[in-house]
């Protein structure tokens, strides 16, 4: 085998099992997973005692923290398990009962759109919590706010769109 051919695939084998170095990333990422729910159940146990004498609007507010913390959750369970199969390597796990069938359909476009929609959502969680707390809401940000979630939504619909016309380009 000449040299050069030795060396090329030398050089694959190392760029292919690169691809184990994200291993440690995800694994941290479930470690800020763990995080999280230490902070749901902090939030979830500070608001509990003041719950029958708090107002509908902080119940209401409180409430889209939790469900923010939730979302948070979900997008980094996406980033992890879609990553590693898409990016490391496939799973054992779909043997298991309790597989999430997306994973099966989710490639490296449907991540990002899952992705995307997710960030969309904790945004919009966050631009809510703003406009119910009046003593949050500053009109010289308002414009900014809405200029972000805008930008934010028109990414995600450009993101889409590509995906939509790279898929029909194939066929």
């Amino acid at each position: 085998m000449p040299k050069s051919l030795d060396a090329r695939h030398a050089l694959e084998t190392v760029l292919f099992a690169s691809r184990w170095l994200m291993a440690p990333v995800y694994l941290g990422l479930v470690v800020a997973l763990v995080a999280l729910l230490v902070i749901f159940f902090r939030d979830i146990w500070e608001h509990l005692p003041g719950l029958l004498q708090a107002s509908e609007t902080n119940v209401i507010l409180w409430l889209l923290g939790l469900i923010d913390l939730s979302l948070v959750g979900n997008l980094i369970m996406t980033v992890v398990l879609a990553g590693y199969k898409n990016f490391v390597s496939q799973m054992e796990a779909q043997k298991h009962p309790d597989y999430p069938r997306w994973m099966e359909t989710v490639d490296f476009g449907g991540m990002k759109l899952k992705l995307i929609a997710s960030v969309v959502a904790i945004s919009s969680i966050h631009l809510l919590e703003i406009f119910m707390t009046p003593e949050k809401l500053d009109a010289s940000n308002i414009g900014w706010l809405l200029a972000i979630q805008g930008t934010i939504l028109v990414s995600g619909v450009l993101l889409a769109l590509m995906d939509f016309i790279s898929e029909h380009s194939k066929h």
